[in-house]
């Protein structure tokens, strides 16, 4: 099987038994799975055994996978599900964000002296405030740059829903970050 073959034809592939197929399907999706994985839980540890238990429950289902569909929606999907229980089931201890310790970092002379670096941190913060829901939509929406279509297809929240979701996610979003960056939040939005 040649990696010009679609995910479709893997997927035949794998049905009949030909596990070449099937390593050069995790090999396509093993970093976006990680990705989506590590957004959800906040933990890459966390999240390499997701994208790996994934895979495998991907695998045992693939039966179940109708063709009608793209494999990736189905997959990532699985994957979300997964990274939502798993940080359930974890019970993460969180403080209040008004009564931590973070405080104000100081001021930015200049917006540009604020790097990718601590723009990642400080969304990243933000995005820890959030509920899984909240966190799911803005990162398969935002981050993924995925269309509504496919955050549907994925989550099981109808379009309509979704737009209403994830507007009300970001505007939490930008009031966390305006509590943990005061004036400087400007350069992250």
């Amino acid at each position: 099987m040649s990696n010009k073959s679609t995910d479709l034809e893997l997927i035949e592939k794998i049905k009949e038994g030909d596990e070449a197929s099937y390593k050069l399907l995790i090999e396509r999706h093993q970093n976006y799975a990680f990705t989506i994985a590590v957004r959800v839980v906040q933990n890459k540890e966390d999240a390499e055994e997701i994208a790996h238990d994934a895979f495998l429950k991907a695998f045992k289902s693939i039966n179940n996978f109708k063709m009608e569909s793209k494999f990736t929606t189905w997959f990532y999907r699985i994957v979300v599900n997964m990274a939502i229980s798993k940080r359930r089931k974890k019970q993460i201890q969180t403080e209040d964000i008004d009564e931590s310790n973070i405080g104000h970092y100081g001021t930015f002379e200049d917006v540009d002296q604020m790097g990718a670096d601590d723009r990642r941190f400080f969304i990243d913060k933000a995005m820890s405030y959030l509920n899984d829901e909240e966190r799911t939509y803005l990162t398969l929406y935002y981050f993924d740059e995925m269309n509504l279509e496919e955050v549907e297809a994925i989550t099981g929240t109808d379009k309509n829903n979704l737009k209403v979701k994830i507007f009300r996610a970001r505007k939490k979003l930008a009031q966390k970050l305006t509590v943990l960056l005061k004036d400087e939040v400007h350069s992250l939005l």
